[in-house]
Formats: C-alpha cells, sequence, structure tokens
C-alpha cells in the first residue's frame, strides 16, 4: 500500500507563471485526442496549464511544443563511458519526449529466445515494464526548478536513468522504498494519470522492483541531495569472472554450489533452490554442460543434474 502526500512548497512552481507565453500544444492536443480526454480552454484552467488569469503556467509550459526541458540519451560501448556509439537529446512537449524515449530505448531493448523442451521463452534484455516505470519516474518526480536534462545512459550491462532533485523534503530512502511517496510535481502526476500513463501514485518503485523477481539481479536505486539515480541491470548480460580456466557466471556458481552437495537435481529443484527463473535456470544448465562441468541423465521430466566429480571449481567471489 502507498502513502501519498503533496509537497506545498515545490508544488507552487506548476502554479507559477511561465516566462513564455507564445505557446503552442499540438503535441499535447494528439496525445489527449488519442485517449478521449477533453483538452479545450475549460480543461487548461482546471488541470493548471493556465492560471485563474488566464495565463500559461510553468505547469503548461512543461506539456507545451515550446517545453524548455530536454532529455539526454546516449548510448556507450561496453560498461563504461569511454565509449560513445550514440547520443541524441529529446526536446518538445514532456508527452512527445517520454513517447520517442520510450520507442528509441525499445530499440535496443534485445530479445534473447531459449527453449525448454518445445516451448519457446523469451527474455528481453530489459522488463518493459521496469523501462517504462523508471522513464516516467524520472519526468514525473524531478525538479523542474533546474533547466538541467535528464540523463539517460545505455551500457551494455545496464541503462541508468538519472534525474535532477533527491528526495522531496521530510521523505526517506527507506520510506521511499516502503511506498511512502511525496509528489514533487503534483499536476503533472494528475495529468498523467488521466492519461492512463501512470495507474496510481506511488507505485512506479514496487512495479521496477517486482518486475526483477524472478532474476537474480535487481534493480539499484540511488540518492543524493540533487539527484535521483535509477539503474535496471541487463538480464541478458553474463557477469563473468574466471575460475581456473573457465569464464563462470554468478548464476552457474550458484549452481554449482548447489550441485555439490547433490548426489543429482532435477531443473525445478534447482531453479527453486536458486531463485532463478525458469528461462534463467535453463540457461545456466546449458552454459554448464557445455563447459563440461556438469552431467545430465535421463530424458524428459526424468532429467537430472549432477556435479562432474573432479571438475568442479574452487569457489571464488565475484
Amino acid at each position: 500500500m502507498t502513502t501519498e502526500y503533496k509537497s506545498d512548497y515545490i508544488y507552487e512552481f506548476e502554479a507559477t507563471k511561465s516566462i513564455i507565453q507564445d505557446l503552442s500544444f499540438n503535441e499535447a492536443m494528439r496525445y489527449f485526442t488519442e485517449r478521449k480526454v477533453e483538452f479545450k480552454e475549460e480543461q487548461k484552467r482546471s488541470l493548471g496549464i493556465k492560471n485563474s488569469d488566464g495565463l500559461y503556467t510553468n505547469l503548461g509550459l512543461i506539456f507545451s511544443d515550446q517545453c524548455i526541458h530536454t532529455i539526454k540519451l546516449a548510448i556507450f560501448q561496453g560498461i563504461n563511458k569511454l565509449t560513445f556509439k550514440d547520443r541524441k537529446e529529446f526536446s518538445g512537449s514532456i508527452l512527445r519526449q517520454i513517447d520517442d524515449v520510450f520507442k528509441y530505448i525499445e530499440l535496443f531493448n534485445r530479445i534473447r529466445s531459449e527453449f525448454s523442451g518445445l516451448d519457446r521463452i523469451d527474455i528481453p534484455d530489459y522488463p518493459v515494464e521496469a523501462v517504462r516505470e523508471a522513464l516516467l519516474n524520472a519526468i514525473t518526480h524531478r525538479d523542474y526548478s533546474y533547466s538541467s536534462s535528464t540523463l539517460i545512459s545505455l551500457f551494455d550491462d545496464r541503462i541508468e536513468f538519472v534525474s535532477l532533485g533527491g528526495l522531496p523534503k521530510g521523505i526517506t530512502y527507506n520510506d521511499m522504498m516502503l511506498g511512502i511517496s511525496v509528489l514533487r510535481n503534483s499536476r503533472i502526476c494528475d495529468i498523467f494519470y488521466r492519461l492512463h500513463l501512470i495507474e496510481a501514485y506511488g507505485t512506479g518503485i514496487q512495479k521496477i522492483m517486482e518486475s526483477y523477481d524472478d532474476f537474480y539481479i535487481k534493480p539499484k536505486i540511488e540518492v543524493s541531495d540533487n539527484a535521483f539515480k535509477i539503474t535496471l541491470p541487463n538480464i541478458n548480460y553474463k557477469h563473468e569472472f574466471i575460475i581456473k580456466e573457465n569464464a563462470i557466471s554468478y548464476n552457474e556458481q550458484k549452481v554449482l554450489d548447489y550441485l555439490k552437495d547433490k548426489y543429482y537435481s532435477t531443473r525445478k529443484e534447482i531453479e527453486n533452490y536458486s531463485g532463478l527463473s525458469q528461462a534463467t535456470t535453463v540457461r545456466v544448465l546449458a552454459n554448464l554442460l557445455e563447459k563440461g562441468l556438469i552431467i545430465r541423465q535421463g530424458e524428459g521430466k526424468s532429467t537430472t543434474y549432477s556435479e562432474k566429480h573432479g571438475l568442479y571449481p574452487s569457489k571464488n567471489t565475484e
């Protein structure tokens, strides 16, 4: 259950008169129309796009085609920032930016396909729900009193979303992880709720974490006084370290540790012990068989796996 609060101090920024008044809303109109939500003068006032004097607010500027805030996205080769592969800056209405950025990230969200018997299992690098919620979180909770861009970085092993503004005053990291939400931009959230971009306030972080429930690696959330960072690990990236001549991943080592004390085990037993998803367990077992570190016996539901004696590597940490 999420507890929701509004920050009156920061809320004033959305309601403050925009320094730019010559605004258009072509993208916003398209977005509202597609979702069958009214966006006439009456709605602009009730939503806070315009104030009681008929002037555009900072909220209006954010949703306008002239929005001064952008999202910068960079793609790096490898797992550090030494080599750029591509970089883009997304501008225009914040609604257009969300669409364009999400579609662009999806171009790089590769699908790994595996087979369990006759069943094909497709595993994207990143859960789509996690990407969506991380992007929406970066947009709805950033501090728009800063002019700098929201930053998204794609590496081989992860995606990082960095937005300006730390946690709102009065809330701690532990509070946030427990589901307590303080709305920095309550009117942005209201509009996103009307457009069905968010289902409820303050549930984004929980959805991100839950989307990785079937996987051993987990998202990482970091907070400073002036920034908020969500890191989504690439599920299909092999975090490898060296043991003797073999490259053994963390998950492979975990399965080997389990099999060392067993005469034999089924795939399901290994899956239950390790906490890995079925697809990941299948992949790990296939890798260990290919490396000659385990033995498979039987067929179908009677298939079992056991340690290959004499070849079991010594334990190491990543």
